[in-house]
């Protein structure tokens, strides 16, 4: 058994906990100062509160690290000063620049660092969740997750291309979403989204239904993609490429943060196409 921090058990981070403890793992988390929502997916996933980051530093040999991209040098610090040792799994929709700023941090402290990125749901069955694994230590971090609901991929490349991979998937998933969205709006604002159902209708079968499940399924949620599509954004502008299609998708999903986790009853394309239009 080994013992795995994690920072934090959010809707995704407690199902990555979950699928380590139900493989026989321990895992164990900072319970201080987190909400009461976050204490109930800890205490149903089966992880152990120990307290504080200092704590979890003690206890853990391996710290994973599940948060809003911003936050994810802030965490790596705290883990650092604390003075953990072990191994760092960074699993967050970070820039492969961002993970060598990370792995610099990580490595000048004499602890070991794995790029890392999720692609899918949260894990809540097997089959549906991926976690990519680049660095020297992916394939070890990797076995911990073998058979589990979570499908754990060593990648080749090295520190960043989990994280290229990652932001590469998200850019046509949830960057699509947004284009879409916006599609839908621009009709309504100009009267024309009856001839435009129609001509999807005949010529693109399945899209008028794929933005009515978008609004639904994506419009909750944009709140938390608003960084990761100014990520995005910077890694193209890394790597030659122009970001403004992203910059786009940020203020898109910007613009339905007061559809925040609003997912019962379903949004309706209606209700999101006016959030998008009075932005």
């Amino acid at each position: 058994m080994t013992t795995f921090g994690l920072l934090h058990p959010g809707s995704m981070g407690s199902t990555v906990g979950r699928a380590l403890v139900e493989n026989g793992h321990r895992v164990v988390w900072a319970g201080d100062a987190r909400s009461n929502l976050t204490r109930h997916r800890a205490v149903r996933s089966g992880l152990d509160d120990v307290g504080t980051v200092e704590r979890v530093v003690e206890a853990a040999s391996t710290i994973l690290s599940i948060c809003p991209p911003g936050a994810a040098v802030g965490v790596a610090a705290s883990v650092i000063e604390s003075g953990f040792r072990g191994c760092y799994v960074d699993a967050n929709a970070v820039s492969p620049e961002t993970a060598a700023i990370i792995d610099a941090m990580v490595e000048g402290a004499g602890a070991r660092y794995v790029d890392g990125g999720i692609i899918g749901p949260p894990a809540l069955a097997a089959g549906t969740t991926r976690l990519y694994l680049s660095g020297d230590d992916a394939a070890e971090v990797a076995a911990a997750f073998a058979a589990s609901r979570i499908e754990a991929i060593a990648i080749t490349g090295g520190i960043g291309a989990a994280s290229a991979l990652k932001l590469s998937y998200a850019a046509w998933t949830k960057g699509s979403s947004a284009l879409l969205l916006t599609v839908r709006a621009a009709a309504e604002a100009a009267g024309v989204t009856e001839a435009l159902l129609g001509e999807w209708e005949r010529s693109q079968p399945g899209v008028a239904d794929r933005s009515e499940s978008t609004a639904a399924g994506s419009a909750p949620k944009a709140w938390r993609w608003v960084a990761e599509m100014e990520v995005i954004g910077a890694f193209l502008t890394s790597v030659g490429l122009p970001p403004g299609a992203f910059t786009a998708a940020a203020e898109v999903f910007g613009r339905l943060e007061d559809c925040k986790d609003q997912f019962d009853p379903p949004l309706s394309i209606d209700t999101v196409i006016d959030y998008l239009n009075q932005g």
